[in-house]
């Protein structure tokens, strides 16, 4: 209805909406720094006459106040969709790079303590023994070369094994997280409606949501998927991992064991809920898939590469080792040993005594280095090793390359994430300067009434 004390309530109703205002402002500048925190602005709406008017009246008032409609989180949920995929992908192009290159450090190449450096080593004390067959200490500076050489092998097989044992223990504590965040979505998805049904407000909760899906996205490179009552559902790999307010298991079905050994079978997923156990088919993203990768191609292949490497060094200087005769006149024997099953970590010298050495092309104790100089002359296991290295390397370098042209994605999506739903200082200051001064005002408003009403109380009617 219209008059002098209708206005008080309109006055009323400024001073509310706009002191909110100034609070909801205070609380976004609170947390510029919280993480995961989008900022809210005060959503109003103008009152006015009734919607549907009385059949024998009609309404005698205009503009009757303000009224809060809502608190809204500024958010989009396509770049937040967004930001989830490309974090999912930046974590498996990051986990992946950092494994490689700490692996490409471990080889040592080129240096003086690879590989390669221990092959040229061994060639060249075959050349010196060529010169000096029939020298003590040459020989034994054969004999030492080789042990070195086998060394490095033997060790670059070993860091290999244990870049794969660590991959499984992280692996595990990996699994183990997922789980942790997939109760806690399910957890943040009741709230969520609880709040929605009870009318309270449910914009922490949602911060709350979007952060959880967010890094599960970064471990999985799972998908979200808004709920009508405001929750979260999330899938690997089209598998369901949490649907409403139930969350699955994520497993390992294969691959480790749950003490971080390995199986012997590649590296697999089941997701396991109400409705059963369903396998996570297909590659996966984000730090776990980095790790199946890793664990499953990338290091075995090495390994085996590696392996393959160690057998045609045996194989090719154990062959024309034996086609030499000793410092006796005996001919000679094996000089490397290994298991075919993993020649890389077994490889081994098959003697230490240096008179054994078939430096000699000549039986019966002729003092010739014939058969030195020409196991000097093999190159061809330096050659397979030097592509071995090399092929690793474009690896790692493709895989730099990948994590710097998603990072500029991810940084991107981020940036426009943060443009919409980040705190500025600046535009908080706005926002509560200009509730400022649309509460004074309306207070101003209301003292002005309070005058009218001072004088037509107090003083009409006063001669």
């Amino acid at each position: 209805m219209t008059g002098t004390f209708s206005s008080f309530q309109t006055s009323l109703s400024a001073l509310r909406y706009n002191q909110l205002v100034m609070d909801v402002a205070s609380g976004n500048i609170a947390n510029v720094g919280t993480d995961g925190y989008a900022r809210r602005r005060v959503t109003a709406e103008s009152l006015g006459a009734a919607t549907t008017p009385a059949i024998w009246s009609r309404a005698q008032w205009e503009g009757n106040g303000v009224r809060v409609s809502g608190l809204q989180r500024l958010v989009d949920p396509m770049l937040d969709s967004r930001a989830r995929r490309e974090h999912g992908l930046q974590s498996y192009f990051d986990l992946r790079q950092t494994v490689l290159e700490r692996v490409e450090t471990g080889f040592g190449e080129p240096g003086d303590q690879g590989v390669s450096a221990a092959m040229s080593t061994f060639r060249t004390s075959w050349h010196d023994l060529a010169n000096a067959p029939s020298s003590t200490a040459t020989r034994a500076s054969v004999v030492t070369a080789a042990g070195t050489l086998v060394d490095s092998i033997n060790a670059q097989a070993r860091n290999i094994s244990t870049e794969q044992s660590e991959q499984r223990q992280n692996l595990l504590g990996t699994v183990s997280e997922i789980n942790t965040l997939a109760g806690d979505l399910a957890n943040a998805n009741k709230a969520i409606a609880n709040a929605n049904m009870n009318g309270s407000d449910p914009n922490v909760l949602l911060d709350q949501r979007d952060q959880i899906a967010l890094r599960l996205s970064e471990l999985t490179g799972g998908v979200g998927t808004i709920r009508s009552d405001g929750g979260m559902d999330m899938s690997v790999n089209g598998v369901a991992l949490v649907t409403g307010q139930v969350a699955g298991t994520f497993e390992i079905a294969a691959g480790v064991t749950p003490t971080g050994g390995a199986d012997g079978n590649p590296v697999s997923f089941q997701i396991t809920d109400t409705s059963g156990t369903t396998a996570v088919s297909g590659g996966m993203k984000g730090e776990a898939g980095a790790i199946t990768d890793l664990l499953n191609v990338t290091l075995p292949d090495y390994l085996a590469d590696l392996g393959a490497v160690a057998k045609s060094l045996a194989d090719t200087v154990n062959a024309q080792h034996q086609a030499g005769y000793d410092k006796a006149g005996v001919a000679g024997v094996a000089l490397f040993t290994y298991n075919a099953a993993d020649p890389a970590s077994t490889l081994a010298l098959a003697f230490t005594d240096p008179d054994l050495l078939a430096a000699s092309s000549l039986p019966g104790g002729v003092v010739d280095g014939g058969n030195a100089d020409t196991l000097a002359g093999l190159t061809s296991f330096e050659g397979d090793y030097q592509r071995l290295v090399s092929t690793f390397g474009t690896q790692v370098a493709s895989s730099a390359r990948q994590a710097a042209s998603q990072l500029t994605l991810t940084n991107q999506v981020d940036g426009s994430r943060e443009q919409l739903s980040g705190v500025s200082i600046d535009e908080e200051m706005v926002s509560i300067m200009q509730g400022q001064r649309a509460y004074e005002a309306a207070s101003r408003v209301m003292t002005t009434l309070d005058d009218v009403l001072d004088t037509l109380i107090n003083r009409m009617g006063v001669g």
